[in-house]
């Protein structure tokens, strides 16, 4: 926890002068996504108020927005907790993907497209697997996958896929094998991010269809392995 709290500490620039609940869910937001905080870890009101500087009801009230975001959970006389998914979870968030992510390449319009945004996550991609960073792997692919809702240029959609994405990585936390997970879909985002280069969204959609659908039953099987194990060591 110390060296999660010390990171913390170095965020409270982000702060600036007029520190608000917003900016600090958004910090804690990230904190979360990273994995600087697992599943199941009870946050200390005192040493993360401490560490950001906030007072407490800023922070109760960043708690609040998260936990309406699903990705903390408050349990009576006991604390605020990063949120464990229930495998039901998981397959509604890809159920919500497939249905925005979907969505959002097949409404593109006509080519060229802005692909700036997807292209430098893919190459983020590529770095991380020449430097054997394998949750940076994980980090380019969620962000790739950001950028191509990003190009619904909708500040609505973007939001909602924020939270979305952030309780995606909550689930990848628990599985913790980012080398078997994200590898095999790099490849994948290569061949997505050609085809709308050729301006070819049907066809990148059929891509992003089987994609989404190949990966809910990966991360699900290993998913209902590790939180089994572990009510069973609980």
């Amino acid at each position: 926890m110390a060296e999660q709290l010390g990171g913390l500490a170095d965020d409270r620039a982000l702060l600036g002068r007029t520190s608000t609940a917003e900016r600090v869910s958004d910090i804690l937001r990230s904190r979360i996504a990273e994995g600087y905080f697992a599943p199941g870890t009870r946050l200390s009101e005192d040493s993360i108020g401490g560490a950001l500087g906030v007072s407490r009801n800023t922070l109760r009230e960043a708690f609040r927005l998260l936990t309406h975001e699903r990705l903390l959970v408050h349990e009576l006389n006991r604390g605020v907790f990063v949120r464990v998914l229930t495998v039901e979870d998981v397959e509604d968030i890809y159920r919500t993907r497939r249905l925005v992510e979907c969505a959002v390449v097949r409404g593109l319009g006509e080519p060229p497209y802005p692909l700036e945004g997807p292209a430098e996550a893919v190459a983020e991609g590529q770095r991380a697997v020449r430097e054997g960073d394998w949750k940076g792997l994980g980090t380019a692919n969620i962000h790739f996958h950001r950028e191509l809702v990003a190009l619904a240029g909708s500040e609505r959609t973007d939001e909602l896929m924020r939270s979305v994405f952030a309780e995606l990585r909550l689930a990848f936390h628990v599985v913790d094998d980012p080398h078997r997970l994200h590898e095999p879909y790099l490849a994948r985002n290569q061949q997505i991010l050609r085809a709308l280069e050729a301006g070819d969204r049907s066809g990148a959609e059929k891509m992003l269809a089987v994609y989404l659908e190949d990966s809910l039953e990966r991360v699900v099987e290993v998913y209902r392995r590790r939180v089994g194990e572990g009510e069973a060591l609980a």
